[in-house]
């Protein structure tokens, strides 16, 4: 599955609501929503994270993202000596990402690279230090990296499930849910707090002091399942 996922877990049965939406917002799946003014109208928007009221269940974008989390990229390389004893190597390598179209600003990596988000290639720059032993040797003779990063899904138009109503749903009581729609560029560990991002997506990255925590990890993203799990507050 490409589209954004909000899975429930458990919703204490409660229901979500539904509001008249801001017509000039987008967003996908498991973004959170916070009610503002327009005219004399209260409507639902997407939030900066000040004031979140709960998980959009709607979609309204032009394109669908995804998430590849502890993407393990290794790559041969031969090395000579270095600054301090260290091994690196003297030229340039390059490693194709298994996803193009990245969101450069999602982009995370164990090592320090250059990446070129349209292609999904990064590039291990000439004095990168070999740090993984391929071969058991026990000399360094590859460098290994794990990268997170949201990317655009290709050839999947966007939706709007609002379209005909204005409306948009959002469920803001207590909840376990997962989505798989967070800032890739943060960690995710257990029990961590959860806040909301300028963008609307969540976070374990407090963006200032007026920014409360709505939730806390209870599950984390894996390789296999890039799903982050939240207990909402």
């Amino acid at each position: 599955m490409e589209a954004t996922i909000l899975r429930l877990v458990q919703t204490s049965n409660a229901i979500p609501q539904s509001f008249i939406l801001d017509p000039s917002c987008e967003f996908q799946a498991g973004q959170v929503a916070e009610l503002t003014v327009i005219g004399n109208q209260v409507m639902a928007t997407v939030s900066n994270g000040t004031a979140p009221l709960g998980i959009i269940d709607d979609v309204r974008t032009r394109a669908f993202t995804n998430v590849s989390w502890n993407e393990v990229v290794i790559v041969p390389a031969i090395g000579v000596p270095g600054p301090g004893g260290i091994i690196v190597t003297p030229v340039e390598i390059k490693a194709e990402l298994r996803k193009p179209n990245i969101l450069s600003s999602s982009f995370n990596s164990t090592v320090d690279v250059f990446l070129n988000p349209t292609n999904g290639v990064i590039a291990f720059l000439a004095g990168t230090q070999l740090n993984y032993d391929m071969l058991g040797t026990g000399t360094p003779n590859a460098i290994r990296t794990i990268v997170n990063y949201t990317y655009q899904v290709p050839n999947i138009p966007g939706d709007d499930s609002t379209a005909g109503t204005g409306r948009v749903t959002v469920w803001f009581n207590r909840m376990f849910f997962q989505v798989d729609i967070y800032e890739t560029n943060q960690q995710y560990p257990i029990r961590a707090n959860v806040y909301v991002s300028e963008h609307g997506i969540l976070t374990t990255r407090r963006p200032s002091l007026i920014h409360p925590a709505v939730g806390m990890v209870t599950g984390v993203p894996s390789p296999f399942s890039p799903l982050l799990e939240v207990l909402w507050f």
